[in-house]
């Protein structure tokens, strides 16, 4: 899970940085949009599972790699790959997809769903993708809490894409990444939403979910098993009948955009995900 500290800590940030460049003139008072977009702060929505019904992450990830292990030193060289990416447009797109906050969080599915995903373009897409992030960052909440793993940049001293989160990440555990659950969700869900689209949403919820690495907040072994509990979730959630009826609802949304959307920045973001 994202703790909570972190979760606020971030919409803090977000918020202060939009307050910051945003001084406008006297506001001009607009129609009221025919659909609301719902808030930016998934955690402000419910979730679609019953309270005590998330599938336990404890039964499903194993401890994390023991030092010395075969599978840490797995762990650091997947980190040192991250960190060549310093710089590179794949740094660039890591540091968007660890914004969750903001109002277009959602849209770094766009390219992979082939229409503009947003509050305003997809309203039934934006909120059933919210509230099912609750869900999903709510995931990996007990194991996070039971081993509470130093974050690579606390091992490695080298910075992080969005040094503005690096204190609160300090006081949240690494292992799972509850980012690569809601990405990895987010993907599978999208592909039933979008099913024309499934290579490249999949492989979109992937990449969300390794931008971890690239950042140098989550370790790979971490990615990894956000992507189990985030699977677990979706296995659960498929009993939920108002989670399935978002999903219809969300699809003939889609559906009926098919081929009148056209996404830009797709060959850049191509381009920098080629980059592993």
């Amino acid at each position: 899970m994202l703790s909570r500290g972190l979760i606020a800590a971030i919409a803090i940030v977000s918020v202060g940085a939009v307050a910051k460049q945003t001084i406008a003139p006297a506001p001009i008072v607009k129609p009221a949009p025919a659909v609301t977009p719902v808030p930016a702060n998934f955690l402000a929505m419910k979730g679609y599972l019953p309270a005590g019904a998330s599938p336990d992450s404890l039964a499903l990830n194993p401890p994390p790699p023991a030092p010395g292990s075969g599978a840490e030193a797995r762990d650091i060289e997947a980190s040192k790959a991250g960190l060549a990416l310093r710089g590179t447009p794949r740094w660039d797109l890591a540091r968007r997809d660890a914004d969750l906050f903001s109002p277009s969080a959602t849209s770094t599915f766009s390219c992979a769903a082939g229409i503009n995903l947003g509050a305003k373009t997809t309203p039934k897409i934006e909120q059933l993708m919210l509230r099912v992030a609750r869900d999903l960052a709510m995931s990996t909440s007990a194991t996070k809490r039971k081993y509470m793993r130093q974050r690579p940049f606390m091992v490695n001293g080298e910075p992080v894409c969005t040094p503005e989160h690096e204190k609160v990440l300090r006081s949240d555990g690494s292992y799972p990444s509850g980012h690569s659950a809601i990405g990895w969700g987010w993907g599978l869900i999208l592909a039933e939403v979008i099913p024309g689209r499934t290579t490249q949403l999949v492989a979109r919820g992937r990449a969300f979910g390794d931008s971890r690495r690239v950042c140098n907040v989550h370790w790979l072994v971490d990615v990894e098993e956000g992507r189990v509990d985030g699977s677990a979730v979706l296995a659960r959630l498929a009993s939920e009948p108002a989670f399935q009826a978002d999903i219809a609802a969300a699809r003939a949304e889609a559906t009926a955009l098919a081929g009148k959307s056209n996404p830009a920045g797709c060959e850049a973001e191509a381009a920098a995900l080629a980059v592993q």
